[in-house]
């Protein structure tokens, strides 16, 4: 007798869009652009696999348009996300460390209250993402942002800066250092926690 095969599943869009939880039209869209597999019956149809859809669906989530990765897609090891603080604010880092322990995924959170501190822990605890303060006394978040997105061993990091200087100015000299997003001070909870669990700009940009 011979090996009996798993049968492929397959899910038509209407029941792949309710399963990512989107609209026909964007999971047309995403088909498309190539971002999430299928294949055409005989009769013209599209049909998705429903095991690369559960697979895609584990890995992203969309916002406001855009197609982004969720944390736990990226955390590895023990699924925890390590997120490193970098302010010498130490009242400051305190409320955020009890503050990240509300996420809806595990994290592991340290905190670094100046530079030097901060590199070390940025090879020692080979944080996911860094929560950045632009401004600290005799160090400039801009260099640590830029110094962290091109070492290789670390380019991979993603970086959120925070500031008490919210201006457009601090904003994009943030961006071009490679920071993903830049959150005024005192911090939305909100927006903090969504920078953080659906991964800020656009990971991966929808058409």
């Amino acid at each position: 007798m011979g090996k009996s095969q798993n049968k492929v599943r397959y899910m038509t869009p209407s029941e792949a869009a309710t399963l990512l939880m989107i609209s026909p039209v964007t999971l047309r869209h995403w088909a498309l652009a190539g971002k999430l597999a299928f294949v055409t019956t005989p009769g013209g149809h599209r049909r998705f696999a429903e095991d690369e859809v559960k697979r895609f669906a584990s890995q992203y989530t969309q916002v406001n348009g855009a197609l982004v990765t969720r944390i736990n897609s990226a955390s590895g090891g023990d699924g925890a996300h390590r997120i490193l603080i970098v302010d010498d604010d130490v009242q400051l880092s305190g409320f955020l460390v009890e503050l990240l322990q509300g996420l809806p995924d595990p994290v592991r959170t340290e905190v670094a209250n100046d530079g030097f501190e901060a590199g070390q822990k940025l090879q020692t605890f080979r944080p996911h993402t860094v929560l950045l303060d632009l401004m600290m006394p005799g160090i400039k978040g801009f260099d640590v942002c830029r110094k962290i997105k091109e070492n290789p061993e670390t380019c991979d990091t993603r970086v959120v800066v925070m500031t008490g200087y919210h201006t457009l100015e601090n904003m994009m000299q943030a961006m071009e250092a490679g920071a993903e997003a830049c959150l005024a001070k005192p911090l939305d909870k909100i927006q903090l926690f969504k920078v953080i669990v659906l991964g800020g700009i656009n990971t991966v940009k929808n058409n």
